[in-house]
């Protein structure tokens, strides 16, 4: 992935007959802004917003209504949502899922090996991982509905069904509940390592064997336990784009959208129970990547990897990505144990040690906060990327597999290099940290005044939470920094 960004830059600056100075940057910027302040200004800025926030949340929010108490519209009655939800809307979206997930194959076996004149590195690493997870957080699950995997299935089953009725079309064995969904985190700790530590990162020919790797064994899955159980349990993309949903206004319970809501944003990641071992997991990966993937383009990164020899440059990548989860896992869970800690409560009669809750049942209850922080850094890291993809898309609608098509003639489209520059990300970028860190301590605030006995005790248990988001805060916008301001 690394490399094709580098490459769509690379590509955009000959489109627009502007020069390079210098390597280009994973970021995609070939510019750089000249900040008006000094950066550590910004960066103490942002610590004492994050903390100011806090002050105020505290003082204001001193009860908080049940999990599922909140207001909803219920979208199928108005028009708008009849429309959007109309059984040949639906169909028309799996079908364009479908159609877009043959061409991205077809592209990568059989056309041009040229990352930049074919359309399947920008589609997989652009527009379908970085634009599903924007789709997914600001609007809704929209995966949950175009999933081309589960699309083909659903229509193996209905042809199965016709063909041998009363027959479901999986073995119907039982998913062991000890598994959790450690068969998704596995899947996406190589997904991670295949776009940043990957060779064939942007080797169309090699992102379509990976793509039918990954979905034979998603239909195997599916064959062994069900459809909607492998969707649940083990297809690593439907689990977490759904996550990411969590903090999303549109709340669905079944594809077709026959049961649609508007909700506030946010309110799907304050949860009653505890989350599972495996599902924590999965959040702090997912954080981790974004972060290790924004630290790569730092100079620190690079005179780590300089000092580590020439005969290691190859695998910094995969060491680096286990080390961000190593230390993402180490700290939160090191964060949880003092939450608990300063959470504690006297026994009822007075006497004998402070109970505190454990430190698994603070971490699954308080791991989703994070999330919007997760949403906030994917925005900032990579804005600029997906713009540049999305301009080329338009060329290469017109010759996807680069083999001198003009379908739509817009093969000769000339993409704007400075469409979006370096001061509008920065900008954009100091915002979204920001506010993706405040929003993470007013979930922690409302979980704390849940969990914990009395607003005492949840007001202690937040200041190592909050601790923890101004420091994240300043080292998030340092690391976007560096490749954007001079």
């Amino acid at each position: 992935m690394r490399r094709t960004r580098k490459a769509l830059l690379a590509g955009a600056a000959l489109a627009g007959a502007l020069p390079l100075a210098g390597p280009a940057l994973a970021h995609g910027f070939g510019q750089r802004y000249s900040l008006p302040i000094p950066l550590w200004l910004y960066l103490t800025g942002a610590g004492l917003t994050v903390a100011a926030s806090f002050a105020t949340i505290a003082l204001l929010v001193r009860r908080v209504p049940p999990v599922q108490d909140y207001d909803r519209i219920d979208l199928m009655r108005l028009p708008i949502g009849r429309v959007l939800g109309a059984p040949v809307v639906l169909l028309g979206l799996r079908l364009l899922g479908v159609g877009l997930y043959l061409l991205v194959i077809a592209a990568g076996l059989f056309g041009t090996q040229s990352p930049l004149k074919n359309i399947a590195p920008a589609m997989v690493w652009a527009i379908w991982w970085v634009g599903m997870a924007y789709v997914s957080a600001l609007l809704g699950n929209l995966w949950a509905l175009v999933n081309p995997l589960d699309t083909l299935f659903a229509w193996a089953e209905f042809i199965w069904r016709r063909l041998r009725p009363g027959q479901p079309l999986a073995l119907g064995l039982r998913y062991p509940e000890s598994c959790g969904v450690w068969p998704a985190v596995a899947l996406f700790l190589t997904f991670i390592w295949m776009e940043m530590a990957w060779a064939a990162s942007d080797h169309p020919a090699s992102l379509a064997a990976a793509i039918l790797a990954y979905s034979a064994l998603t239909w195997l899955g599916m064959l062994l336990y069900g459809r909607a159980e492998w969707l649940r349990r083990g297809e690593v993309f439907s689990l977490v784009f759904s996550l990411i949903a969590r903090f999303a206004p549109t709340e669905t319970h079944v594809a077709s959208a026959k049961k649609w809501e508007l909700r506030p944003y946010a309110v799907g990641l304050l949860v009653n129970e505890p989350l599972p071992a495996s599902q924590i997991a999965l959040v702090l990966l997912i954080l981790a990547a974004v972060s290790f993937d924004g630290f790569r383009d730092t100079p620190a990164w690079t005179a780590a990897v300089d000092w580590l020899g020439q005969d290691f440059h190859h695998s910094a990548a995969t060491l680096g990505i286990a080390a961000s989860v190593a230390l993402f896992l180490a700290v939160y869970l090191g964060f949880c144990r003092l939450i608990a800690r300063y959470g504690g409560s006297p026994s009822r009669d007075g006497v004998g040690p402070v109970v505190c809750p454990s430190v698994s049942r603070i971490a699954g209850l308080f791991v989703l906060t994070l999330v919007p922080i997760s949403i906030a850094y994917h925005l900032a890291h990579y804005l600029m990327f997906l713009a540049m993809a999305a301009q080329y898309l338009i060329p290469l609608a017109s010759d996807p597999l680069g083999l001198g098509w003009n379908l739509f003639g817009t093969r000769n489209y000339f993409v704007r290099f400075g469409l979006i520059d370096a001061r509008i990300v920065w900008y954009v970028s100091v915002a979204a940290i920001v506010a993706g860190h405040v929003i993470a301590l007013y979930l922690a605030h409302l979980q704390a005044l849940r969990e914990f006995r009395d607003r005492q005790a949840a007001l202690r248990s937040q200041w190592p939470m909050l601790a923890l988001m101004v420091c994240y805060t300043m080292v998030s916008l340092w690391i976007i920094a560096q490749p954007i301001v001079a």
